[in-house]
């Protein structure tokens, strides 16, 4: 890859930030100490030797937290400077449970306000955050960008939907976070009170993480057209920051001021080739109190070095995140991601939920969908041969699928969990 003036830069800053990071964590950091014992830390004198070191992993975090309970050996300053715990979402095993020194979380701050400054929100904005504010660190960090942004911050914690509804028109909110299926749910409750969002609210802009809906362009469509706002993505997790926005041009960049950002090869761990998808591996550069070094996410993305039209040299995952490492099942011989046949199942306005299964049956795997419709539609007869007749010509599988009554399928705040590999 040809380096541009510009990623050159990007980079040298990137070096400088890394090597100050590893000099500060690597003596003091009991887990990294142990990890990196056989490495020369010094040798790190370019971005291409910092993949000599190795991965981290989330089996790692766990394995090393039940070792030394409750917080594990990923610290890098005594107990007494932290002042933050949070905890993943615990949707692919036990929680990890994470602390912040108050350095570390303004560093939160400062990457949540990167995020809402690409999205247009500024100061003086009212920001609702239509989330629960448990021990998942979900959007609390977006709570502090707010702050550090001089945006009004609005909790909708322990509210119902009806009341989030209620607060979002009756305090002139401007800005929604949420995750993407949150803010699909929150607009079929308002349709059914008779709340024109579009027009009774005074949201302009939706940010979402959490899942990949807002960059799948059908769940995005639906989200602006219920919101009548423009709709922006952010990928971010509780071990390693909020890592990426989405600019005005729609493009999802890295945050390269703060993170590394490298794409592999699931299988062999080795780089993935130019504008191929990979599995994103991050390092984060100003979490000194608990850092992660080259973390495998177990995101898949397709990296990009183009300048975008924003202006910005920041790396760009070409359609946000695409899905999980993880996720991916092949059904007869085709690869097939969830996000994928999201995407065609937002297509159809009928449709309210979902859920994806695959399974086995006489040794070949098999693709279900369970679809509800929304209340307000008249007869759905026809709407499951319709479903399965798009996923066939879209990528090629005829799915069984399966209509059920609405009201059928769970309703999520946090992170949905619609697909299932039995």
């Amino acid at each position: 890859m040809k380096v541009s003036p510009d990623r050159a830069l990007i980079e040298q800053r990137q070096l400088e930030r890394l090597r100050e990071m590893l000099g500060a964590v690597v003596p003091a950091n009991e887990f990294y100490r142990r990890k990196f014992a056989q490495v020369d830390i010094g040798r790190i004198d370019s971005l291409e030797r910092l993949q000599s070191l190795p991965f981290t992993t989330k089996s790692e975090l766990v394995a090393d937290q039940q070792e030394h309970p409750p917080f594990g050996s990923d610290l890098t300053f005594p107990l007494d400077r932290y002042i933050r715990v949070h905890q993943t979402s615990g949707t692919t095993g036990k929680p990890l449970y994470w602390l912040d020194t108050e350095e570390s979380w303004r560093w939160w701050a400062e990457c949540w306000k990167v995020v809402f400054a690409a999205a247009g929100a500024k100061a003086g904005d009212r920001i609702y955050f239509a989330f629960s504010f448990g021990p998942f660190i979900g959007f609390w960090s977006g709570w502090e960008g707010a702050r550090a942004l001089g945006a009004l911050a609005i909790s909708g914690g322990a509210q119902s939907t009806a009341q989030r509804l209620k607060s979002i028109v009756d305090y002139g909110a401007t800005v929604l976070v949420s995750t993407p299926t949150y803010a699909l749910h929150m607009a079929a409750e308002a349709k059914r009170a008779g709340i024109d969002l579009a027009n009774e609210s005074a949201v302009r802009i939706t940010i979402h993480a959490g899942e990949p809906g807002a960059s799948i362009p059908s769940t995005r469509k639906i989200i602006e057209e219920s919101w009548g706002a423009k709709c922006f993505d952010h990928a971010g997790a509780t071990e390693v920051g909020a890592f990426a926005f989405q600019c005005q041009a729609g493009a999802l960049h890295v945050n390269e001021n703060e993170f590394i950002a490298e794409a592999i090869d699931p299988a062999s761990g080795a780089p993935a080739t130019a504008d191929s998808e990979g599995e994103l591996v991050i390092t984060n550069l100003g979490r000194l109190g608990s850092p992660v070094i080259r973390y495998r996410i177990g995101d898949l993305v397709k990296p990009s070095y183009d300048t975008c039209p924003c202006g910005r040299n920041l790396v760009q995952l070409k359609g946000g995140v695409l899905g999980r490492a993880d996720d991916m099942v092949v059904v007869r011989g085709v690869n097939v991601y969830p996000s994928a046949i999201e995407n065609i199942i937002r297509e159809f306005s009928e449709i309210e939920e979902f859920r994806i299964e695959t399974f086995e049956r006489q040794a070949m795997r098999e693709l279900k969908l369970t679809i509800e419709p929304s209340a307000e539609q008249g007869s759905t007869a026809p709407l499951a041969e319709k479903v399965a007749a798009m996923v066939r010509q879209r990528i090629g599988l005829r799915p069984e699928v399966e209509l059920v009554a609405p009201g059928t399928l769970p309703r999520f705040e946090l992170k949905a969990k619609r697909f299932f590999k039995l």
